[in-house]
């Protein structure tokens, strides 16, 4: 297990055989390259290595220090040839710029092979992500938002379908993945009413659905590392649906947001999404004190992305004995034994030492570790041309080990 409560993994799992098949089935190695904040490294990496397909390797990337041990280790325990493991130092969403650079430029046909080694296909393989701006990743996610409104709607007693009683969503939001899943479910014809985003003090999706701003802005680290993202890439996908699937609109929007790190939505955009979306900012106290109460009053131990979404539905209004809102679902992300720090701070050691670990938890503490690959970000350097430099040790990389 990921010890993700929607499993990361059993998600993950058909997208990975699906490029696995598609690798043998041309006779062309592929490389996945991925930047995790929390939970799709882990499960990348477990999925690559089950399948344990030569013609398919990873390269993980995770930011130093800004995620939990536990999930570090999950990616640095593993022991197979198909998998890489780097750290790098910078923000949760640092690494996408130059991870979608070596996208475009496969796609273009255009990677440079000037400085490979003799013999290297850098220039024949292929090359994918599996962040969730892979269509393949919401598509997965769909299935949480079906089965979870299937679920609510049997203990309300309503009708399959029934639009009259639409169930809402809280969402812990990093990159919009996980929401944008469940929009598109209810594009489908799912009767969802708003889709919440809880969102911690790395507010961009907050301030969007706010006010219109999806402007960039510098990460501050928090206790739910695994959502501080402040430039989820599924936003472009929202827009594409909001705008009526209009190419040149969101092409125009995203270029002035790579060109200037701004986009302010126009009133008319803002209102289509703030008919369906709503969003609360969460602080790190505020996150503690929701995984206490949810401890203290319901015997309920969460993670902290999870606590994220609890504080986020309660400022939106939700609660056991309000009826004047829709029925409410909160989707959790992970297993609490991956954050010891901050649980156990939050409900005491007489509380943590209650919570049941799987034998699988336990046993990652007596596994070896491979020392990850060290991207280091150099003073005085601009990000920019510290990406550029990531990019060209991604390459190496890849043409030395796989």
């Amino acid at each position: 297990s990921l010890f993700a409560i929607y499993d990361f993994y059993l998600r993950m799992r058909p997208v990975i055989q699906i490029l696995s098949y598609f690798s043998t089935l041309r006779n062309k190695s592929t490389t996945l390259l991925v930047s995790t904040t929390g939970d799709t490294g882990p499960a990348a990496v477990r999925a690559v290595s089950d399948t344990a397909n030569p013609r398919l390797n990873i390269l993980v990337h995770y930011p130093n220090g800004q995620i939990s041990e536990f999930q570090r280790r999950q990616m640095t325990t593993i022991d197979s040839k198909c998998v890489k493991v780097v750290k790098f130092d910078g923000g949760g969403d640092d690494m996408d710029g130059p991870i979608k650079e070596i996208l475009l430029s496969a796609a273009s046909n255009d990677i440079n092979t000037q400085n490979c080694v003799e013999g290297s296909d850098l220039g024949e393989r292929s090359f994918c992500g599996i962040n969730s701006y892979n269509i393949g990743r919401p598509m997965v996610q769909m299935v949480h938002f079906v089965w979870t409104y299937l679920r609510v709607a049997e203990q309300l007693n309503v009708t399959p379908g029934d639009r009259s009683c639409a169930i809402d969503f809280v969402v812990p939001t990093g990159a919009m993945g996980n929401i944008t899943g469940g929009y598109i479910a209810k594009k489908m014809g799912v009767p969802i009413g708003a889709l919440c985003a809880g969102v911690n003090i790395n507010d961009i999706t907050h301030r969007v659905f706010q006010s219109g701003e999806f402007h960039k802005k510098k990460i501050q680290k928090t206790l739910s590392d695994a959502i501080n993202i402040e430039v989820p890439y599924n936003f472009e996908r929202l827009l594409f649906y909001l705008t009526g699937e209009d190419h040149s609109l969101v092409k125009a929007c995203m270029t002035t947001m790579d060109t200037t790190k701004k986009l302010t939505l126009d009133l008319a955009l803002l209102e289509l999404l703030q008919r369906d979306f709503r969003s609360a900012r969460i602080t790190d106290d505020k996150m503690i004190l929701a995984l206490r109460s949810a401890y203290e009053e319901h015997n309920y131990v969460s993670d902290p992305h999870t606590a994220v979404a609890l504080a986020a539905a309660e400022i939106l209004g939700y609660s056991f004995d309000n009826e004047k809102r829709n029925p409410v679902a909160i989707l959790a992300t992970a297993s609490p034994c991956k954050f010891c720090d901050v649980v156990s701070g939050a409900i005491g050691e007489d509380g943590w030492n209650e919570i049941i670990f799987p034998d699988s938890a336990k046993d990652l503490d007596n596994r070896a570790e491979f020392e990850p690959f060290h991207y280091i970000y150099r003073e005085g350097v601009t990000i920019e041309e510290m990406q550029s430099e990531w990019k060209e040790n991604m390459l190496e990389i890849i043409q030395n080990n796989f």
